[in-house]
């Protein structure tokens, strides 16, 4: 019982230990200082939305598109129609903007053709035609500040950087599992900032990313990560990051964020969850991949506690105080990332959300190598 107990110990100073290692990458990942400019931009930027049966949300996302405060000279929006079964496209050529462009990807593609992965095939075909230099890449229901395009290209003139990931953020969390999520998306996107300081993992989200299109077609776009279902942000990443060690970086600007929905039930969630997963034994960026591994483990010893519990009480004392350990260094380093998102009030619920967050870590980590899913309409084993 004693061995028992100590690898318990280890594994909960190795946790805590990661988590305070995030919060310092967080905390010296310094924020970015846009310039005051004297002769304006000077970079063409393509800002790329794939679609795909985004009625409800495709105008709401380009209104904000369309206002930002960048030269409209500089900008041209590309929306990929990824073969949608509504009035997505009719919406986006109705819509009252020469800056905007619908390409349907039925027409790029074979007839006949299938595909693993319709997101990164709409994406290569809409840089192949797009005359920018920085590829800015989006989703069709997000929202953001009018100075996202100017803080990003900002960022890009001012740094030099191939590949910039930028932070994103859930807004309208009116129930609890809205808030689950958005406390679960908050802890992604600091440990994405944070690894992009530490230089230890390549970690993105394809909602807010920008790279150079001469960069991109450089490394040979998404071949050799194509038949991969997801992965059009950080697989795309780690390529990038193999070729520019260092020529990666990530904004941290509040100007910078974009605003996505989170899922409206469970089984979108799961599913959402599920296909990120999916992705986590084809990352050649073993840093990561041991991590994930880790953090999978100390959820299933939490829940092993908890059924040990049964037949052993005294597992169940070690399983509570490992959870209230567990949600207080998370706390620690999800402070000062809330604090940057404008997020703190959120924090609150942050306990009654594990009960929540520990079975879906296991869940969605064993269906994303072993199961399949739904995205879009479309079954993805």
């Amino acid at each position: 019982m004693n061995i028992i107990f100590i690898i318990l110990v280890i594994l909960a100073v190795l946790y805590g230990a990661l988590m305070l290692w995030y919060r310092y990458g967080w905390q010296h990942l310094q924020p970015y200082a846009p310039a005051v400019r004297d002769s304006g931009f000077h970079t063409k930027v393509s800002i790329i939305i794939p679609a795909r049966d985004e009625e409800r949300h495709i105008l709401t996302c380009l209104e904000a598109v369309c206002l930002q405060s960048y030269p409209k000279d500089l900008m041209e929006i590309m929306v990929v129609n990824d073969h949608s079964t509504d009035r997505t496209a009719e919406l986006v050529k109705n819509f009252a903007s020469k800056n905007v462009r619908l390409i349907n990807l039925a027409d790029h593609l074979k007839e006949g053709s299938l595909l693993n992965s319709y997101k990164k095939k709409a994406i290569e075909t809409a840089v192949e035609l797009c005359t920018g230099e920085l590829i800015i890449t989006t989703d069709a229901d997000c929202v953001m500040h009018k100075y996202w395009v100017e803080t990003v290209a900002g960022f890009y003139e001012h740094h030099g950087y191939k590949f910039i990931a930028a932070p994103v953020s859930y807004y309208r969390e009116n129930d609890f599992f809205k808030v689950f999520q958005s406390l679960d998306f908050l802890s992604m996107q600091g440990i994405t900032g944070a690894t992009a300081h530490l230089r230890c993992g390549t970690m993105c989200n394809g909602a807010n990313l920008a790279y150079e299109k001469k960069a991109f077609q450089d490394v040979g776009a998404f071949k050799g990560i194509d038949c991969i279902a997801s992965g059009d942000d950080m697989l795309l990443m780690y390529k990038m990051y193999k070729a520019y060690p260092d020529g990666i970086g990530f904004l941290k600007h509040p100007q910078a964020i974009v605003h996505t929905l989170p899922a409206e039930d469970f089984h979108a969630f799961m599913n959402q969850r599920i296909r990120w997963a999916s992705k986590a034994d084809k990352y050649d960026d073993k840093r990561l991949t041991a991590v994930l591994a880790f953090v999978y483990f100390w959820n299933i010893t939490l829940l092993a506690l908890f059924i040990a519990g049964f037949f052993y009480p005294v597992f169940w004392i070690w399983c509570i105080g490992l959870i209230i350990f567990k949600t207080l260094t998370e706390l620690f380093f999800l402070w000062p990332v809330a604090k940057f998102f404008q997020k703190t009030k959120l924090l609150w619920q942050f306990f009654p959300a594990q009960f929540l967050h520990i079975p879906y870590i296991i869940v969605a980590g064993w269906m994303g190598k072993f199961g399949r899913y739904e995205w879009k309409s479309r079954k993805v084993r």
